[in-house]
């Protein structure tokens, strides 16, 4: 038993249970149904890394893996995997860290958690909106170090949220959440997706053909797409110079849409006023220039980090779970 681990209750009656790896530290109530209800080992002092965690699927017979978005599924993990590992399950929306197309090859299900992570992340994605258009960061430093003094009408000016036009590139789950709070503060709200979404999906926004179309009456800008090999850099240099000049930039959803160095430089020109940002690329590594920049709101990627999400995620996984190893079907396979 690894000291990362917590040993499962044993089973009742001397029942046989399945057996599960989970290489991500989860929330209490997640961590203690699953130790009531599988046997296997759970991470809980520090999380468990590739080649313990293969070691483990293989000294416990382990059926599941339970995971996250940090987590890499890579071809060669897949690999090497033992056989009877029937189903993995990462406690994420996003799976651009499973390689679909080598767990399809060996018969691996892989599932997430769609809808229950939505509302928080869309709720993250708007306070960064309005910390980075109203300078907030700017203004709790200031405040930190006891500097508010007088000043003229025309300093510390931020960004008019209301009545704005935000545009929203890719309206799935999360970008429909973003486009309803939206119009809560009385915002004129455009999407791109690949295709136009039924009307009564649209939450009162309006379809743009292109991209290119969109940024250029993009006010505000909130990003919520995949990141896939066509998305990856979606905003680099020559589309950031697309939006008007002090539109404010906001992701919490992957880091790699955005070329980092391109952005770094418009916000250091001026042409992107703020930006607000939950995710980066090489996370948890990211750019240490972005902390020297007073127009960033900055947040290391908690956009589903609350109570009742986390919980619902972790339930939501070993939910998936249950279903594959009773032979059932999963409840969200990330392929169909």
């Amino acid at each position: 038993m690894s000291a990362a681990s917590v040993p499962p209750s044993p089973p009742s009656g001397g029942a046989s249970r399945h057996r599960l790896v989970s290489v991500r530290r989860l929330p209490p109530a997640v961590t203690a149904r699953a130790a009531a209800e599988y046997n296997g080992v759970l991470a809980v002092e520090h999380d468990i890394g590739r080649e313990e965690s293969l070691a483990l699927l293989r000294d416990h017979a382990a059926e599941a893996l339970l995971f996250s978005s940090s987590f890499k599924l890579d071809a060669g993990y897949i690999a090497a995997m033992p056989p009877q590992v029937k189903v993995a399950a990462t406690c994420s929306v996003g799976f651009d860290h499973v390689d679909v197309a080598a767990a399809k090859a060996r018969g691996l299900i892989v599932t997430n958690t769609p809808d229950v992570l939505t509302g928080c992340t869309a709720d993250l994605a708007f306070s960064l909106l309005l910390s980075a258009a109203r300078r907030l960061p700017e203004a709790d430093a200031l405040m930190r170090r006891d500097a508010w003094g007088p000043r003229s009408m025309g300093d510390f000016l931020g960004v008019r949220v209301w009545g704005k036009t935000l545009g929203i590139l890719g309206m799935g789950r999360i970008g429909r959440a973003v486009a309803r709070r939206a119009r809560g503060f009385d915002m004129r709200v455009l999407y791109h997706d690949v295709a136009p979404l039924p009307p009564a999906l649209e939450e009162g926004a309006h379809y743009v053909e292109s991209l290119p179309a969109l940024l250029a009456q993009s006010d505000f800008l909130s990003l919520h797409c995949p990141l896939t090999p066509a998305t990856r850099h979606v905003l680099n240099g020559e589309t950031l110079a697309l939006l008007p000049r002090g539109a404010v930039v906001v992701n919490a959803a992957r880091g790699g849409l955005i070329d980092e160095e391109a952005l770094i430089a418009r916000l250091q020109d001026g042409h992107v006023a703020a930006a607000g940002l939950d995710v980066f690329e090489g996370e948890p590594r990211f750019d240490r220039r972005f902390i020297g920049l007073p127009n960033v709101a900055l947040a290391p990627h908690i956009g589903s980090g609350t109570v009742e999400t986390r919980d619902a995620m972790g339930h939501r996984s070993l939910d998936n779970i249950a279903a594959v190893l009773a032979g059932h079907p999963p409840i969200d396979p990330i392929w169909s």
